[in-house]
């Protein structure tokens, strides 16, 4: 009896299927509006993903958009058409990518501006405001950057922790006040990962949706988060401060994806007070690690891990930001970055009203004073590492 009802629910599901894969297939084969668009031009888009400049000229990555393949018929470089090569030759389908080879004798400090004409005449332009010759993934340079990447991710995030012994002597008042505090920055962080993976979506090329695509990723992992993190009940002590670091490592890896753009691009003019910026702005973070272990007794190996997870991502971060990471890459990572500080700022937060059955005005007091004071710091610290 029971599997004659089993059968049919399973056709009522099917039988809707079966009749869209139908329709769709009639679709694509006859092609019924291909009477209405006979005269019309085909639309075409380029998203130039990648410049490189070398000793042997310009080389780009160029990902092509529109509703056909398009074919790249002349290029030129400051009002001017040059010979170039094309990896793999031919037209290029839809969201496919090529190498193009340009042997230009470019200056650098110089400007120039590429101008791509397809078969059709439509062109597409990008222009290079100061040329510099792009960084090679040398050791020592990527030493270099390891070094500059844990300076400002790895040591900061550890003095932030070092902060530990005195939140432990803070009265409830003062507790509630600083977990409101690590409320107020990790909602300034997801604020600026949000930005950050905005900017580089509108980078990318326009068929991958990019503003749809950062939200889609941030509520993903958000319910993701939620859903691993809560299998126990919800995460306290230093459950929950594996789950901060974790967020801001994501962060982090944002902000050395803007460090290795910087240095990419010849951007360095702020040097050293660039860097202790940044340095400056991550000790922040420390603290907000710390804040949920109070009642915890953590040892030295799981402060040590949890500075490397907050902190060394910005060393991955800088080594794909110095070679040029494909915007709609850098746009997904920053997405599960803002993700991951969502579900620590549900969990924070909760963690802040647990056991309370009303907000008292005492209570009310603090929280609001520590997450203005919170979303203040991080507002005044971030002006110092904004290029």
């Amino acid at each position: 009896m029971e599997d004659r009802r089993r059968l049919p629910l399973l056709a009522l599901v099917l039988m809707p299927l079966v009749l869209l894969a139908l329709a769709g297939f009639w679709i694509v084969s006859a092609d019924p509006l291909r009477m209405f668009n006979a005269a019309t031009p085909p639309i075409e888009n380029l998203t130039f993903e990648r410049v490189f400049l070398d000793d042997d000229g310009i080389h780009m990555k160029l990902r092509a958009g529109g509703s056909e393949p398009m074919t790249i018929a002349q290029i030129q470089v400051d009002d001017a058409y040059w010979a170039f090569t094309q990896n793999p030759p031919g037209p290029v389908p839809r969201l496919s990518t090529v190498w193009i080879d340009l042997p230009y004798p470019w200056r650098a400090g110089d400007a120039h501006v590429i101008v791509i004409v397809t078969n059709t005449g439509v062109t597409f332009e990008h222009e290079i405001e100061v040329a510099l010759g792009t960084p090679k993934g040398q050791a020592g340079r990527l030493r270099t950057q390891a070094v500059l990447g844990g300076y400002v991710g790895v040591l900061p995030v550890a003095i932030g922790l070092m902060f530990f012994p005195l939140l432990i002597r803070l009265q409830r008042g003062g507790m509630r006040f600083v977990l409101s505090l690590t409320l107020g920055m990790l909602g300034f962080l997801l604020v600026d990962l949000l930005g950050e993976a905005f900017e580089f979506s509108n980078e990318a090329a326009t068929a991958f949706q990019g503003p749809v695509m950062v939200l889609l990723v941030a509520v993903f992992i958000f319910l993701a988060m939620i859903a691993i993190g809560r299998r126990k009940g919800a995460p306290s002590g230093i459950a929950l401060a594996a789950f901060i670091a974790l967020g801001i490592g994501l962060h982090n890896f944002g902000e050395g994806l803007a460090i290795g753009a910087a240095i990419a691009t010849g951007a360095t003019s702020l040097g050293a007070f660039l860097i202790l910026g940044f340095a400056i702005h991550n000790v922040t973070e420390g603290i907000a690690i710390a804040a949920p272990m109070t009642k915890s007794r953590p040892t030295i190996g799981m402060f040590v891990a949890l500075a490397v997870l907050a902190g060394a991502p910005a060393i991955p971060g800088i080594w794909l930001g110095s070679l040029a990471l494909a915007p709609h890459w850098a746009a997904l990572a920053l997405a599960i970055g803002a993700g991951a500080i969502l579900q620590v700022i549900y969990e924070v937060g909760a963690l802040v009203l647990r056991g309370e059955n009303r907000v008292s005005e005492n209570l009310d007091r603090f929280m609001l004073g520590g997450f203005v004071v919170g979303v203040g710091f991080m507002y005044l610290t971030g002006l110092a590492i904004k290029l």
